[in-house]
């Protein structure tokens, strides 16, 4: 594998996988540049040497070949907003005798943008026809889509077999990302904890298993919470609940116990009458909710014993939000643990927010640049941390 920081790309043609999946409006302006701001050192890195970069992404879910709203054209502004200087090219195919083309008159300092890979069925299948016409495309391969990293497709994983060890290789977020998460699970400084999230306990089922073996707390909140109340034989309303796995939660909080990991659910809840931004709501008892009411965020008495264990923390990792914090009203106790993290990180803590909500959630709250690392994988990181193998990493590694 070859190492991006040493490498030299002068006179290099570097196809390069990155994460372009980015939301747009209905005018198809984007509305959140992080992802093309994750990959811009790399991008920089390539044209600073002297080399040209052909970008391949996926964007949205197309479901039957070319769609304009899935179209990657409409990123094109952003990328000259980044690029500035720097001749930015536009194929409307990954895999045409076009697009060949273009990438093979490429200039150094030129980026071409390839169409979205998506529009392929072969892409999700990760097949080996259309892999090797993305690979003509450069005499380098570089993977700096750690989004992606957990789907074995044509662009994050088959293409890496047409290029040697010494031609293929990660880049500066991919080789971030694996690197915080390698800190956060084999480089921890106690004590650790981890705030877990989001809705589903059925999502988080194998992260706490996996966790409960390394961490000393584990703070739970969000929907997930109140399937663990509810097994303790809590009163919860009409919050979210999975019947079927109140048996799991009952062995994970047994496990917990004989490994001397503590698990602190919430002890009070912000409550209402429906699931809507404008619903009524009032602060009880996270054992006592009352029939027809829905808990949304932790209570203020969770909030600040959750934040008081996260500032005796060194090492935390954040994966999922406390509550509904895209409601204003139900977004106090997801803000607050953000803010105990960010002091927390000020006082020489590492802290890694594990993407998706969780990385909408440090970004919303405007703290994003006062932790440790915000991953930018949501579901890679995910397993990441469950300790599967990821195929676009494998792939990278592989002779």
């Amino acid at each position: 594998m070859l190492d991006f920081n040493t490498t030299s790309f002068h006179d290099k043609k570097v196809v390069m996988r990155v994460d372009f999946n980015v939301p747009l409006n209905e005018q198809f302006q984007v509305t959140d540049e992080s992802r093309i701001a994750g990959a811009a050192p790399t991008i920089q890195k390539i044209l600073e040497d002297g080399g040209s970069v052909v970008l391949m992404s996926h964007l949205g879910r197309p479901k039957n070949g070319p769609e304009d709203k899935f179209s990657l054209r409409h990123i094109i502004p952003n990328l000259e907003k980044y690029f500035s200087g720097h001749t930015i090219l536009f194929a409307d195919d990954c895999i045409s005798d076009q697009a060949q083309l273009l990438s093979a008159s490429l200039h150094a300092g030129e980026i071409l943008l390839l169409e979205n890979l998506r529009f392929y069925k072969e892409e999700e299948k990760g097949d080996v026809n259309f892999a090797e016409k993305l690979s003509r495309h450069g005499n380098i391969y570089i993977n700096d889509a750690f989004g992606t990293a957990h789907r074995a497709h044509a662009s994050t994983a088959t293409i890496a077999q047409f290029f040697d060890s010494a031609h293929k290789g990660f880049g500066y977020l991919m080789a971030a990302e694996i690197n915080n998460a390698t800190q956060l699970l084999h480089h921890q400084v106690k004590p650790v904890t981890a705030i877990v999230g989001g809705a589903k306990v059925s999502d988080k089922i194998v992260l706490l298993e996996r966790l409960i073996s390394s961490m000393d707390n584990i703070l739970i909140g969000g929907g997930m919470a109140f399937t663990f109340i509810a097994a303790q034989g809590g009163k919860i309303g009409n919050s979210l609940l999975e019947p079927d796995f109140i048996d799991t939660a009952k062995n994970i909080l047994e496990k917990a116990k004989a490994n001397n990991t503590y698990i602190y659910l919430p002890t009070d809840n912000i409550v209402a009458n429906k699931f809507a931004a404008d619903a009524e709501s009032m602060v009880v008892d996270a054992y006592e909710i009352p029939d027809g009411w829905m808990g949304l965020d932790i209570g203020p008495a969770t909030s600040e014993q959750f934040s008081k264990i996260i500032l005796d923390s060194k090492t935390i990792l954040w994966n999922g939000p406390m509550g509904v914090f895209e409601f204003d009203k139900f977004a106090d106790g997801t803000f607050k643990v953000a803010k105990a993290l960010a002091e927390a990180t000020q006082q020489g803590a590492f802290s890694l927010i594990g993407g998706g909500d969780s990385a909408s959630a440090i970004n919303k709250s405007g703290l994003e640049d006062q932790v440790s690392f915000v991953s930018t994988g949501g579901g890679a990181m995910l397993e990441f941390l469950e300790g599967r193998e990821l195929p676009g990493i494998k792939a990278i590694m592989q002779d």
